[in-house]
């Protein structure tokens, strides 16, 4: 089991807006947001003949949720390459999946106030399930064009090698 050292100094909980994503060795530009992390492990329920009536419950197979990211419309292909590795309409038939490179792991790195990485997740064989290059246009709007893809996953750990930071402290300059 891993061991984690605590500050015991830090009373808040990290928040959720400071957070980067990583794939290919690479930050990926411009996400804006990151679904939950979550898994499900199913109960198996079962008795023995001469138990009472009520049943023992024991962990089953545990599922992980797909992962959506969201980026403002840009000019990086990033989303886009990817997506196309699981079916890309121009190969031709038989050659529509990239099987050799169209899974991925990413790294979600999350961040304290003052820009210290605290957290980090480790997200294992990723592939685009779903994307979105375009929502909805309306010339009546004023919003920023989002696109997304939705991330199927075969799990996620804690990287535990990402310590908390030692947190920042400053004196003001006195002024007058």
């Amino acid at each position: 089991m891993a061991e984690f050292t605590v500050n015991a100094q830090r009373f808040d909980p990290y928040k959720n807006f400071k957070f980067r994503v990583k794939w290919d060795g690479k930050y990926v530009a411009g996400i804006s947001k990151v679904g939950m992390l979550k898994r499900t492990t199913e109960v198996v329920k079962h008795r023995e003949g001469g138990d009472p009536s009520s049943s023992r419950k024991s962990p089953g197979r545990t599922e992980f949720d797909a992962i959506t990211l969201e980026r403002g419309v840009t000019h990086d292909p990033e989303f886009e390459a990817w997506a196309s590795k699981v079916w890309s309409v121009n190969n031709g038939l038989g050659t529509e999946v990239s099987l050799k490179d169209f899974r991925k792991d990413i790294l979600i790195e999350v961040y304290n106030e003052a820009g210290q990485l605290a957290i980090a997740y480790k997200v294992y064989r990723c592939w685009v399930s779903e994307y979105q290059a375009l929502p909805d246009l309306d010339a009546n709007a004023n919003a920023v064009a989002i696109q997304h893809v939705k991330l199927e996953n075969e799990g996620w750990e804690r990287d535990i090698s990402v310590s908390e930071p030692t947190e920042p402290s400053f004196t003001p300059p006195v002024t007058g």
